[in-house]
C-alpha cells in the first residue's frame, strides 16, 4: 500500500491522506471487470482525487482512462460528457474492424471522424437516434479494450446521459469499467444516479463508495506534508475545527498558510468555521495584481472552461495583459487549465465565492461583454447567452435565447437538456401564461420515456399544478401523462388522468379528446369493460367529421382490438385489409401499433399461429419506420409465443438481452419472472418457482392490465394446488375470476378458469363450478376463442373425473386435441396426463399409453419435474422393466432414480423439491443426491455439464 498513499505528484500538489480503505476498494474492484463503481461525496470531500490516485496506478497496469465531465450549463450536445470522454480514444482505434455501428459518433466526434466508419442515415425519430448512438458507443468501447470511463459530478447530468450511462452499466463490455462521481444531494429529487431501474448485472463487479469526512489526524498528516514543522498540534486542531474534516476547505486554508507564511493560529481561529471556503478563496482573490483580478472576474461570470482569446475580450484586456493576468491567477491558485487548454475554477465553489465578490455594476457589465463576445461564435452557444441575458436583469431577452436553445436540443435530440431548460423556464417566477403553456407543451412532449418513470410522472404532474395552464394545453399535457403512466408504468390510474383529459380537450382539440377516449375504451379493470362500446361509439362520432386523418385511423384500429377481443370472427379479414403504408408509401406507425397489439389479444384467444405472422409483420415494418423505445413490447409477445411453444432453451438469454436494453419498461420484468416461474415449476425447482411468482406478482401490483394480473394468479393459484393447498389455490383464484367475469367475455381465460374450477372442486364447491361451466359454455357460443375453448373442454373433465371418468377423458381427449391445433406442447402434454389419470381406474393399458405419452413431452420440453411425476405414477401402476430376481447392482453407473435425481440437480431443484416432485422422503432424497455426487464426482453446481446424457432430453438410460 506504500506506493497507493502518500503520493504528492497528483491532485494540488497536496499529499493523499486517509481513504486508504476506499482506495483499497477503488482498485480491486477495477481490476474485476466489467466493473461498476459509484463513488458518493459533497462537494470538495475528494471524490475526483480518489479517482485521480487510484486511476495513475491503473495507468501503469495497462488501463486506459478517459474522463468526461457533467456541467451545471452545458450547450445541447447528446450524451456530452460521454462524447467529450470518448474524444479522447484515438490513440487507441485500431486502424481497421471497427464494426459499422461505431460511425453514428462521427458527427459528434469530428476529430476521430477519419477514423471511424461512415455515419449511418440519422433517424429522424430522437428515440431511435438515441438507440444508435447507444450501440455506437458500446462498439467504440468493445475495440478500446482495458478501459475506464470516469464520469464526474453525474448529478448535473441531463436525462439523456443518465439513460446511456444507465445502458452501459447493465450490458458491460467485457473489459470495461465504469466510475461515476455524484453529489447524492445535488441529484433531481428521488432518483438514485442510474436511475431508479439500474440493479447491477450478473457477473459484474460493482460497488459504492460513500466518502465521509477526514479524522483530525488524517488533518494533521494534510498539514504536517504541506507545512512542516509548523504544523503544530494546534494548527493542526484549527485546521480540522474549521473544516470539519472537509478535505477542500482544509487544503484553501493550507495554502493561505503556505503561501503567505502566516502561521498565527490565533488569526486563523479568529475566521468563522462555516465561512472558511470563502475566507480562504476572499483572500487569495484580495492578493491578485489588477489584471489578475480581471481575468478571475471574467472567468467567475463566464462559469465555464473559457479560451485566454474570451477571456481577454471579456476582461476588457489585450493579450500581453490577459496573459500576465492568467499566470498570476494561476500562481495565486485561484485559476488551473483543464487538459483541452482552457481556463477554469479549481472546483465550483472558488467560482461561486468568486463571483459573488464582483460588484453588481461590473458584474452586469462582464454579462454584456460576455453576450458581444458570444454572440460571434458559430454555432451559437444560446444557453450560455441566455445565462447572460438573465444576469442582466432581461427576462425577456432570456427567455427568447432560452426558447431557442430548446429548439436546438430538440433538433440536436439532447432532450435532456431540452428538459432542463423547460424547468428552467417553468420555475422562474413572472413568465407570462402564453410561454408556460408553450414550455409546458414542449416538456410534456419530450419527457414521455425517462430514465425514471416516477420522476417523469412527478415532473408532468408538477407542471399540471399550475392554475395558470389553459384548459386546452392541460388536457393535452394531462392526455400525456395518463398515456405514460399506462404504457410504462402499467398504472391503472392513468386512466382517470385519461378522463380529465376528455373534459379538458372536448372542446378545443377533439382529435385528442377521441385518443383518451379510445383508451379509455380498453380499460378493463373495475367493471370499466362494460363502458367499452360506448366510449368506443363516442370516440368516433367525434372523429367522424373531423379533418384529422390519424384520429380516424387510431379509432378504427381500436375498433379492431375491441372485436377482437370479444372474440368477433370478423375482425381478421378487416384486419387483412387495413393498410400497411400511407399513400405516400411510409409505414405509420399505427400501423405497427394496430400489428402489435392484435398479436397480443390473438395470443390470449389462442390464435398462436396467426399471432406469430403478425409479429413477423411488425418486424418487417418497423426496418422501415421510426420507432420509440416503446417498440421493444412487441419482442415480450414473441418471447411469450415461445414459452407456449415449447422453444425454451434460450428463453433466460433472450429476456436478459431485452432488459438489458430496455431497463425500465415494467412488461419485460413482469414477463420474464412469470416465465421463470413457469419454467422453475416444470423442472421441479418449486421453491424457486415461488420465488420468481411472487416477484411476478409484485412487479404487476396494481397494473392496469387484467390479462396480466389473471395469468400471475392462474400461475400461483396452479402451484398452491400441486402443493396440496386447494384453499389457498381456492383464495387466490377467486378474485381473479370475479375480475375476469367484470370483462362481460369468457374469451380471454388464460389458463383461470381449469386452476380455479379445480381449485373449488377440492374446496367442495361443485355446484359452483356447475355454474361456471355453464356460464363459459353460454358465452362462448359462436366466438372464436380456441384457447378459452380448450380450457372449458378440460373445465368439464375435472367437473365430471370423480364420477364419469371415462366421460372425463373424453373431454380432456378433446381438450388435448384442441391445444395440439393451438400449438401449445406443454398444454397438450398436461392435457394428455389428465386423460390417463381419468382412465387409470377404468381402461389401465389406455392410462398406461397416455401418461406415458405426456411423460415423454415433458422430457422433451426439458419439464423435468412433471416428466418424473409422470414416471412416478407408472410405477405406482406396475410399468417397470422386468428384473431378475435380486437388487440390481449398478456400480459406477447412476441407477434410473439417481439418472431422475440428477438431472432434478441439474435444473438446480433443491432437497426438498426432489422429495416432493418424486414421491420421496427427505432422508431418502439425501442418500440419492450423495450418491450422484460420489458417482459423478463433482458438486451440485457442476452436476450439469457431468451427466453423459445431458444432451439428451429425456433420456432415462442409465449413466
Amino acid at each position: 500500500m506504500a506506493d497507493q498513499q502518500g503520493s504528492s505528484g497528483l491532485g494540488r500538489g497536496f499529499t493523499f491522506v486517509g481513504r486508504r480503505q476506499e482506495l483499497d476498494l477503488l482498485l480491486a474492484v477495477t481490476r474485476r471487470p466489467p466493473a461498476v463503481v459509484m463513488i458518493e461525496g459533497e462537494a470538495g470531500m475528494g471524490k475526483s482525487r480518489l479517482v485521480l490516485e487510484a486511476t495513475a496506478i491503473l495507468k501503469t497496469e495497462g488501463w486506459r482512462v478517459v474522463t468526461g465531465f457533467c456541467c451545471p450549463l452545458r450547450e445541447p450536445l447528446p450524451y456530452g460528457p460521454v462524447v467529450d470522454a470518448l474524444g479522447k480514444v484515438g490513440p487507441w482505434l485500431p486502424a481497421t474492424g471497427l464494426p459499422p455501428t461505431a460511425g453514428a459518433l462521427a458527427p459528434l466526434l469530428p476529430d476521430l471522424a477519419d477514423r471511424l466508419p461512415a455515419a449511418p442515415a440519422t433517424p429522424g425519430h430522437p428515440g431511435a437516434l438515441r438507440h444508435q448512438l447507444i450501440q455506437a458507443v458500446r462498439s467504440v468501447l468493445d475495440v478500446v479494450g482495458r478501459v475506464i470511463l470516469v464520469v464526474e459530478d453525474l448529478h448535473w447530468a441531463d436525462d439523456a446521459t443518465r439513460e446511456l450511462l444507465l445502458l452501459l452499466a447493465r450490458d458491460l463490455p467485457d473489459q470495461f469499467v465504469l466510475v461515476v462521481t455524484y453529489r447524492a444531494e445535488d441529484l433531481p429529487p428521488g432518483t438514485a444516479a442510474l436511475g431508479a431501474a439500474y440493479r447491477p448485472p450478473p457477473c459484474t463487479s460493482g460497488t459504492v463508495i460513500r466518502l465521509s469526512p477526514l479524522t483530525e489526524n488524517e488533518v494533521a498528516d494534510l498539514a504536517g506534508a504541506a507545512l512542516g514543522s509548523h504544523a503544530t498540534p494546534e494548527l493542526c486542531a484549527v485546521l480540522h475545527r474549521r473544516s470539519e474534516g472537509l478535505p477542500l476547505v482544509a487544503e484553501e486554508d493550507l495554502i493561505t498558510l503556505r503561501d503567505q507564511a502566516c502561521r498565527d493560529v490565533r488569526e486563523l481561529e479568529r475566521a468563522e468555521v462555516p465561512t472558511g471556503l470563502r475566507e480562504a478563496v476572499t483572500e487569495r482573490l484580495t492578493s491578485l495584481s489588477p489584471i489578475g483580478a480581471a481575468v478571475v472576474d471574467a472567468a467567475a461570470v463566464l462559469a465555464v472552461p473559457a479560451t485566454e482569446e474570451l477571456l481577454a475580450e471579456v476582461a476588457g484586456l489585450d493579450g500581453d495583459a490577459a496573459a500576465e493576468g492568467l499566470v498570476d491567477a494561476l500562481r495565486a491558485a485561484v485559476l488551473r487549465v483543464t487538459d483541452s487548454g482552457r481556463y477554469t475554477f479549481r472546483h465550483v465553489l472558488a467560482q461561486q465565492v468568486a463571483y459573488r465578490y464582483i460588484p453588481w455594476p461590473r458584474r452586469a457589465r462582464l454579462h454584456r461583454r460576455a453576450i458581444d463576445e458570444l454572440q460571434t461564435h458559430d454555432p451559437l452557444p444560446l444557453v450560455q447567452i441566455a445565462r447572460h441575458t438573465l444576469a442582466t436583469g432581461d427576462q425577456g431577452g432570456w427567455l427568447e435565447q432560452i426558447e431557442q436553445a430548446v429548439d436546438q436540443a430538440v433538433a440536436l435530440g439532447d432532450t435532456g437538456t431540452a428538459a432542463t431548460l423547460l424547468h428552467r423556464i417553468l420555475d422562474q417566477p413572472g413568465v407570462d401564461t402564453e410561454r408556460r403553456s408553450r414550455a409546458a407543451l414542449a416538456l410534456a412532449r419530450i419527457v414521455n420515456y425517462g430514465v425514471d418513470y416516477a420522476v417523469t410522472a412527478r415532473e408532468l404532474r408538477t407542471v399540471l399544478a399550475d392554475p395558470q395552464l389553459p384548459d386546452a394545453v392541460r388536457g393535452e399535457i394531462r392526455l400525456g401523462l395518463g398515456l405514460v403512466m399506462l404504457n410504462v408504468g402499467a398504472d391503472p390510474a392513468g386512466f382517470r388522468e385519461l378522463a380529465h383529459a376528455v373534459d379538458e380537450l372536448a372542446a378545443t382539440q377533439p382529435h385528442k379528446a377521441a385518443m383518451a377516449m379510445f383508451n379509455l375504451a380498453l380499460n378493463e379493470r373495475d367493471g370499466a369493460a362494460a363502458h367499452a362500446w360506448d366510449w368506443q361509439s363516442r370516440a368516433e362520432r367525434t372523429v367522424r367529421d373531423g379533418a384529422d386523418e390519424r384520429s380516424r385511423r387510431l379509432v378504427q384500429i381500436n375498433r379492431l382490438i375491441l372485436m377482437a377481443r370479444d372474440g368477433d370472427p370478423a375482425v381478421w379479414p378487416l384486419l387483412d385489409r387495413l393498410p400497411r403504408r400511407d399513400a405516400a408509401g411510409a409505414v405509420p406507425r399505427d400501423a405497427t401499433y394496430a400489428l402489435y397489439s392484435l398479436a397480443e389479444v390473438a395470443i390470449q384467444l389462442g390464435h398462436d399461429r396467426r399471432a406469430q405472422a403478425l409479429l413477423r409483420e411488425v418486424e418487417n415494418l418497423v426496418e422501415h419506420a421510426t420507432h420509440g423505445r416503446i417498440e421493444c413490447l412487441p419482442r415480450v409477445v414473441e418471447l411469450r409465443l415461445d414459452w407456449l411453444a415449447g422453444r425454451w432453451t434460450r428463453l433466460e438469454e433472450d429476456y436478459a438481452a431485452l432488459t438489458q436494453a430496455h431497463p425500465d419498461v415494467k412488461q419485460i420484468d413482469i414477463d420474464r419472472a412469470l416465465c421463470r416461474g413457469h419454467l422453475a415449476f416444470a423442472q421441479g425447482r418449486r421453491s424457486l418457482a415461488h420465488g420468481h411468482l411472487a416477484t411476478a406478482a409484485a412487479a404487476a401490483s396494481g397494473t392496469s392490465e387484467v390479462d396480466v394480473s389473471t395469468r400471475i394468479a392462474a400461475a400461483l393459484a396452479a402451484a398452491r394446488l400441486a402443493e396440496g393447498d386447494p384453499q389457498a389455490a381456492w383464495a387466490i383464484a377467486e378474485p381473479a375470476l370475479s375480475t375476469l367475469r367484470g370483462l362481460r367475455s369468457w374469451t380471454r381465460t388464460m389458463d383461470l378458469v381449469p386452476v380455479a374450477a379445480e381449485a373449488a372442486l377440492a374446496c367442495g364447491h361443485h355446484a359452483l363450478v356447475e355454474r361456471l361451466v355453464a356460464e363459459v359454455e353460454s358465452d362462448l357460443c359462436d366466438r372464436d376463442a380456441p384457447a378459452a375453448s380448450a380450457e372449458l373442454a378440460l373445465t368439464r373433465g375435472l367437473l365430471l373425473r370423480a364420477t364419469e371418468p371415462a366421460l372425463a377423458a373424453e373431454h380432456f381427449a378433446e381438450a388435448q386435441h384442441r391445444w395440439q391445433d393451438i400449438g401449445r406442447p406443454y398444454d397438450v402434454a398436461k392435457a394428455a396426463e389428465r386423460r390417463g389419470e381419468a382412465l387409470t381406474c377404468v381402461r389401465p393399458e389406455e392410462a398406461v399409453v397416455h401418461l406415458a405419452e405426456s411423460r415423454h413431452a415433458y422430457a422433451d420440453l426439458g419439464a423435468g419435474g412433471d416428466a418424473a411425476r409422470c414416471q412416478h405414477r407408472l410405477r405406482e401402476l406396475g410399468v417397470e422393466m422386468s428384473r431378475r430376481p435380486g437388487r440390481r447392482g449398478y456400480g459406477s453407473q447412476l441407477s434410473p432414480r439417481e439418472l431422475e435425481v440428477a438431472k432434478l440437480l441439474a435444473d438446480g431443484a433443491t432437497n426438498q423439491d426432489i422429495a416432493q416432485t418424486l414421491f420421496l422422503s427427505p432422508r431418502t432424497v439425501e442418500k440419492h443426491v450423495a450418491r450422484v455426487r460420489a458417482k459423478l464426482r463433482t458438486g451440485r453446481k457442476e452436476i450439469q455439464g457431468s451427466l453423459p446424457n445431458s444432451g439428451r432430453p429425456g433420456s432415462d438410460e442409465p449413466a
